[in-house]
């Protein structure tokens, strides 16, 4: 979970560019001199938004030393890099460490890190969604309200300001336009046709909780048999939820299973928004950790990631913010009853059943064999 491109070079390019989970929105040059907060302070469950402007919170991230990590989500070890330069094009002199690594392995990482009092992240922006929970409720969180906080839609945010999403993602499949021609699928009950035999490749459900709950979307509504006739389409499954969209984009499939893309994209990898089918977005969730080092240098990032500027350059098009209208043809996420915004923390939160289906799951794909695509990262990167 290469960085998210923009989103006028998604709509360019199509999913095949989307790689994944990185770079969730690019700030112009000018971001550093943009006001935070363009109105007087709003009162959240929090307390008051943050009301100095990104160049005041820069200078004064500055002078507490300039540095600033950041563990995220994602699948390859260069998915933030379109983040980070955009967040060092625009606040110059920041030391930003930004660190990719699956979720799953980032969440009990920081929590050896509690255990052992070798903490090294400031902010923390994962697709575990049910950390966050925990973590607040262990008081390891910082209760902040960045500028726009009260402009987050309320699925996207805790109301004490222990965490807020930044960035609206959505998991559907997706295909290769010159491979199907006008014979393009339309809903996941299309894929178990058998003219799409050994051209469907599929990040592992069992491997990604994203990617399961799709899948189990998919089960819901089909049933188990779909999952049995998927199961002898001989799918090529691998690690990451970026492989799909590699997989078809490179021609070598017709068709993907479980990755991001943009909606309205016209590049050669069309990412499929069904109409009523199924499918799942989340908004990715950041939290300051509150024995972070670097504290204002992490309000700096967050009140950047919420800005109005880097919202309105989403890669997906959609934005967590509700005064940040989407591209003509799109709906804000949280208006598509088939997205289940709404069932992606429900879902997280029940761990004995994410257990079962990742078992289940297994015993009609297999195990998850390959390597780790963001690398081994051991217990402190950017250390």
């Amino acid at each position: 979970m290469s960085g998210f491109p923009s989103r006028r070079r998604l709509l360019a390019t199509g999913a095949g560019a989307a790689l994944g989970l990185g770079a969730l929105g690019a700030a112009p040059a000018s971001a550093a001199t943009a006001t935070a907060s363009s109105t007087s302070p709003r009162r959240t469950g929090s307390g008051a938004e943050e009301s100095r402007s990104l160049d005041e919170l820069y200078q004064a991230a500055l002078a507490e030393g300039g540095k600033l990590v950041v563990y995220a989500g994602g699948d390859t070890p260069t998915q933030q890099d379109g983040t980070k330069a955009a967040f060092l094009k625009a606040f110059p002199g920041i030391d930003l460490k930004l660190i990719v690594d699956y979720s799953k392995y980032h969440d009990v990482r920081v929590d050896n890190q509690f255990a052992t009092g070798t903490l090294v992240p400031d902010v923390v922006q994962l697709q575990t969604l049910q950390d966050f929970t925990r973590w607040k409720a262990q008081g390891r969180l910082l209760h902040y309200s960045p500028a726009g906080f009260s402009k987050v839609h309320e699925q996207f945010k805790d109301p004490q300001g222990a965490w807020v999403a930044i960035g609206a993602i959505g998991f559907s499949f997706m295909y290769g336009t010159a491979a199907v021609g006008s014979d393009a699928p339309r809903t996941p009950l299309d894929l178990v046709d058998p003219k799409w035999k050994g051209k469907i490749a599929s990040s592992f459900p069992h491997d990604d909780d994203a990617v399961l709950f799709l899948y189990s979307l998919y089960v819901k509504h089909y049933g188990w048999d779909w999952v049995a006739k998927l199961a002898a389409q001989d799918v090529r499954f691998a690690r990451g939820s970026n492989s799909p969209g590699e997989a078809v984009g490179s021609g070598q499939y017709a068709i993907g299973v479980g990755g991001s893309g943009a909606p309205l994209g016209t590049g050669p990898v069309k990412w499929v928004l069904p109409d009523s089918a199924p499918f799942m977005a989340w908004g990715q969730r950041a939290a300051i950790l509150k024995a972070a080092k670097n504290s204002t240098a992490a309000k700096l990032y967050l009140n950047w990631q919420l800005s109005t500027a880097v919202q309105q350059n989403s890669f997906s098009g959609w934005s967590v913010r509700t005064d940040v209208t989407p591209p003509t043809g799109l709906k804000p996420v949280w208006e598509y009853r088939n997205a289940n915004v709404d069932g992606f923390p429900r879902f997280m939160s029940d761990r004995a059943e994410v257990e079962r289906l990742k078992q289940t799951f297994a015993l009609y794909f297999g195990e998850v064999k390959g390597e780790p695509t963001p690398g081994v990262l051991g217990l402190h990167p950017g250390a």
